[in-house]
């Protein structure tokens, strides 16, 4: 398929690239089977309660078994005390699920080509920029996206940190290297804006 690529000097472009990478049907199930993963993966999950054995306290007897009239009492770190500990305690959690591989690529394309078809997706030709955030809303206006809070995930071809520090006081604006790219990502955003050299690695891992 031909993919359209906007010029930083002005007009467009056509390049062609692998439908196998970027003209897949949507396959709603396993995009939710692993944004759910994702999302589940960067939960905590760092609660935690003490049972009777880990609150401090004595471990003596309060009073004897029997004779005194009051109710039997083991020691003061029962649940059923006022500072014991809970009886059902809540306990560190790993939430983590599985994703292998094949599944994550094959979600990455189905996401890629719903992003095309929704017209979403703008490819260019470099995206050099300098430090300031001016510079860089300058910059996306060029290719259409205006506003001064555009909701865009920026995915280059390498880390870049000109861009990546004028892009940190927007507060919708997201930069990505082309091999850390996350389906979350990816559909947190309205626009998703790519460089041809990120978008040949993405083909590259893919097709």
């Amino acid at each position: 398929m031909k993919m359209t690529v906007v010029k930083a000097s002005g007009g467009t472009e056509e390049m062609e690239v692998s439908d196998d990478a970027f003209a897949v049907p949507f396959k709603e199930h396993l995009v939710h089977q692993i944004v759910v993963a994702y999302q589940a993966g960067g939960r905590a999950g760092t609660r935690a309660q003490k049972n009777r054995s880990a609150v401090s306290g004595s471990t003596r007897k309060p009073w004897s078994q029997k004779g005194g009239g009051r109710a039997r009492a083991g020691n003061i770190r029962s649940p059923i005390w006022r500072g014991g500990g809970k009886t059902f305690p809540a306990a560190t959690q790993d939430f983590s699920q599985k994703v292998n591989k094949k599944m994550r690529r094959a979600a990455l394309r189905s996401i890629m080509s719903e992003l095309i078809r929704q017209d979403r997706l703008i490819t260019v030709d470099e995206m050099h920029t300098g430090p300031k955030t001016k510079e860089l809303l300058a910059r996306l206006a060029g290719f259409g996206i205006n506003g001064r809070s555009p909701d865009v995930l920026i995915i280059a071809e390498s880390a870049d940190d000109g861009l990546a520090l004028a892009a940190r006081n927007l507060y919708r604006v997201a930069v990505r290297p082309s091999d850390r790219v996350d389906p979350v990502s990816l559909i947190a955003h309205d626009k998703v804006l790519m460089t041809v050299g990120a978008v040949r690695k993405l083909e590259e891992m893919l097709a």
